[in-house]
């Protein structure tokens, strides 16, 4: 029954309970959110609330939607405040930071899968367009990722001024660009492959080398190095 209170299950049922005994990877998706909502309300425990989160996006659903539901969305679930609602979020937002800081000791300036995995989790679930730069020394080590604009749907804003006053900052002597395409498709347009050739020349005057430009859509990415397109 949803409405059965959590404090009348069997204990060995009670999710917090079951993971003490059992594991915490025991628990089914739904339980792992019931620990952190704690409570449901009248008409459902917490176990069917969290039920009804994973299957609230009319097309992500399971633990994925969660990076797609917003505050909104979120809070008009009965049972959902703004509280609970930014605790959901905050552990979408967890499970991308734990995936980049997972990959970024593998991050290499000449390995463009290497640069797309480090940002696949960040960027995938975008419905804008979002470009970051990449900074190298000397040393070809990674010194630093910038989130540098955000755009529309199908088109972001940025200039070789912004990039390259980071890079400045940052004493890198290469850059890679990075950005999303929401549509899912990482082909270039003409505006990326201009874009691109722009920041090459104004790198090339500043001494500081423009690598990549690397483009992610859904799970697929397309490098413009590898592409010979830079």
């Amino acid at each position: 029954m949803t409405n059965l209170r959590i404090s009348d299950m069997a204990e060995q049922n009670k999710p917090c309970e079951k993971a003490m005994q059992y594991g915490i990877q025991s628990l089914g998706d739904a339980e792992l959110l019931a620990v952190i909502l704690r409570s449901g309300t009248r008409e459902a425990n917490v176990i069917h609330l969290a039920e009804q989160i994973l299957a609230s996006h009319p097309i992500h659903k399971g633990l994925t939607g969660l990076n797609y539901l917003t505050t909104e969305d979120l809070t008009k679930i009965p049972g959902i405040g703004t509280v609970k609602a930014v605790q959901l979020q905050a552990i979408a937002e967890l499970s991308r930071r734990m995936a980049r800081e997972k990959t970024k000791q593998y991050v290499r300036m000449d390995d463009p899968n290497s640069i797309a995995e480090y940002f696949r989790e960040e960027v995938r679930y975008l419905e804008k367009e979002r470009v970051y730069a990449l900074f190298f020394n000397s040393a070809n080590c990674f010194l630093q990722d910038v989130k540098i604009s955000e755009g529309s749907v199908n088109a972001s804003i940025t200039s070789p001024r912004e990039v390259f006053r980071e890079a400045l900052r940052y004493g890198a002597v290469s850059v890679v660009l990075l950005h999303n395409h929401p549509s899912g498709c990482p082909e270039p347009s003409e505006t990326d492959l201009l874009v691109t050739k722009r920041f090459k020349e104004v790198g090339e005057l500043l001494g500081i080398r423009l690598l990549d430009h690397i483009i992610i859509g859904g799970n697929e990415y397309l490098s413009f190095a590898e592409r010979g397109l830079i």
